[in-house]
């Protein structure tokens, strides 16, 4: 069954990852919906893009940490299309800092965004996708690497992990699968800023590929959970990082 007619809401798809994502699924043939939170002339742009390959998109804001907004989005999504078949949870923000340099305000932002962001969109699509859809959340590698500094969002995105398992059960007898990717070190703005070219250069080489990852290795990922060859793949954590861990 080919995914013509069918609509996939990919959130923080403006840029990087996420933009990635929206692309690989508007050429698999679905309708996208890019999210984004401030940045409307790269939403833009991104849709442009799309169409003049061929594929069919436009652009949706919200604030994911806003549930109202999140809501408002989903009614937006059924009057336009009558609802949504994917929902891809990439929206999410990392900042690094110790555990004990961890202001509230950086715990706050985080969970805010990366946990009850993920929640907000969880629940609209808990009540509301097509039967038969797919929700693929994106976690982090970093959650088995354990690495210095990255507690906070770890710790986010463990809980987006936990919730990715509870709702691919709570989804019982409506043929909708729940899934997550989880990236390691990949090549986007978000992981790049602030590094050393060496720290970057030793990151890319401790995977046994000896490479960082592309956001277009993570949209294959996702390309294959949304699509009809991942659909016996249920509750399950896609680590997609080169064999780093």
């Amino acid at each position: 069954m080919g995914n013509e007619n069918k609509v996939a809401l990919v959130t923080g798809a403006s840029r990087g990852i996420g933009a990635a994502i929206a692309e690989r699924l508007a050429r698999d043939g679905f309708t996208v919906i890019v999210n984004y939170s401030g940045n409307v002339a790269l939403a833009e742009e991104l849709v442009q893009k799309i169409e003049r390959d061929g594929g069919k998109a436009l652009t949706a804001q919200a604030d994911v940490s806003n549930a109202e907004a999140v809501s408002r989005m989903f009614d937006a999504a059924e009057a336009a299309f009558g609802g949504i078949d994917v929902l891809v949870n990439n929206a999410g923000i990392m900042q690094l800092s110790s555990i004990a340099d961890a202001d509230d305000a950086h715990f706050d932002r985080h969970v805010s965004v990366n946990l009850k962001g993920t929640f907000n969109t969880l629940r609209e699509a808990a009540k509301r996708l097509r039967n038969g859809g797919r929700i693929i959340n994106l976690s982090t590698s970093i959650i088995g690497l354990k690495l210095e500094t990255y507690g906070v969002y770890a710790a986010t995105k463990a809980a987006v992990e936990a919730l990715t398992a509870i709702m691919s059960k709570e989804m019982r007898g409506r043929n909708i699968t729940v899934n997550a990717v989880a990236p390691g070190p990949t090549a986007t703005d978000l992981f790049l800023d602030g590094k050393s070219e060496e720290l970057i250069a030793r990151m890319a080489k401790m995977n046994p590929l000896e490479r960082l990852g592309t956001p277009e290795d993570i949209a294959a990922s996702v390309s294959f959970l949304a699509g009809p060859d991942g659909a016996w793949i249920n509750g399950q954590v896609l680590r997609a990082n080169g064999g780093i861990i």
